[in-house]
């Protein structure tokens, strides 16, 4: 008689057999390599390129979004979730950025740690008006426009406390620059008018009281040194000109003024349309002293040679009179040897 044998049971829940649990743990692997597969997809490059303004401001989060919109990273959220585990979202700097889609830690580098924003080189020559720097800037892609209306009307808190005549004229210092893009033309004054300031020094400032000027009278005088100029050896000796007539109640005669009160270039001064002869607060022929401001924004060598400069011939008798001709600048000490020297160069 064969023994009977109990029946086999399927396999009840909660008993782990190996067979479920390596089921189980098989699903959660593939579960989790396609999430870890999906991250690293939006982490991973996308190939674009683009130029983006990170404004002022900005937090990751903005950034992520500007970021994704323009293709550079796929998503936005993610990107900025890096920056805040990574603490790079302190480093952001606003800007125009050139970039490329290398992958999320690649666009973060360049946005922290390895790029710069994009920024423009500008010159702006040794005597230029704010009209011309204006220009320049516009040139650029700068607010030029706007910088010109601050330079003409500027609010109390953009005036330098030297600056006394109606306009900002002067007190932009001629030099190279490089701004950000983003330059606001606020930016862009306060940059220019604070260079211009490292030259008010101590030393500066004593050397105008022997000479009987304050800052704004300086800034005025090396404005009309530098349009008069044709090379730096010839600016002490035009400066010692004007402070002698200054010093004498001369009026400076000085043609630049002239052009600068009519809104001309020098070269577009016309003497038989009574150009000289115009009455403006500027015109040095028709007034006496310095006129309200400067003419132009002078340069280092201007300044340094209104404070140092050539005044009086070997014998000690003080220049009066200047010529240019022939490549050459003629000084006199009495107004017989300049007519003499205009005819003979002029005739």
């Amino acid at each position: 008689m064969e023994e009977l044998k109990p029946p086999t049971l399927p396999d009840e829940p909660g008993k782990s057999p190996n067979r479920w649990v390596l089921r189980g743990v098989l699903g959660m692997f593939l579960l989790l390599a396609a999430m870890l597969g999906y991250i690293l997809y939006l982490m991973g490059p996308t190939g674009a390129k683009a130029e983006v303004r990170i404004a002022k401001g900005s937090g990751a989060a903005a950034v992520g979004r500007l970021l994704e919109e323009a293709g550079l990273v796929r998503s936005g959220s993610l990107f900025a979730l890096y920056l805040r585990f990574s603490g790079q979202d302190k480093k952001l700097r606003p800007g125009y950025y050139r970039l490329e889609g290398k992958g999320l830690r690649a666009v973060a580098l360049a946005l922290t740690d390895v790029s710069r924003p994009l920024t423009v080189r500008i010159t702006f020559p040794e005597g230029w008006r704010a009209v011309e720097i204006a220009q320049r800037l516009s040139e650029n892609n700068l607010d030029g426009p706007g910088f010109l209306e601050l330079v003409q009307n500027p609010p109390a808190e953009l005036r330098p406390a030297e600056a006394r005549g109606p306009t900002l004229e002067g007190y932009l210092f001629p030099a190279t620059y490089e701004f950000p893009l983003d330059a606001s033309a606020e930016d862009i004054l306060r940059t220019m008018t604070r260079r211009m300031a490292l030259e008010f020094t101590p030393e500066a400032k004593g050397r105008l009281e022997k000479l009987g000027l304050d800052v704004h009278e300086w800034v005025t005088l090396a404005s009309i040194v530098q349009a008069e100029a044709a090379n730096a050896t010839e600016k002490p000796l035009i400066a010692g000109v004007f402070l002698n007539r200054l010093e004498l109640g001369m009026p400076l005669q000085a043609d630049p003024t002239v052009a600068y009160g009519l809104g001309k270039r020098l070269n577009e001064l016309d003497r038989r349309a009574g150009d000289f002869e115009k009455d403006t607060p500027y015109n040095s022929y028709t007034r006496r002293g310095l006129p309200p401001g400067p003419i132009g924004n002078p340069g280092a060598e201007a300044l340094r040679a209104v404070l140092n400069p050539q005044r009086t011939n070997e014998r000690g008798q003080k220049y009066l009179y200047f010529l240019h001709a022939q490549g050459r600048l003629f000084l006199n000490v009495d107004f017989q040897s300049h007519l003499r020297d205009v005819a003979r160069y002029y005739r």
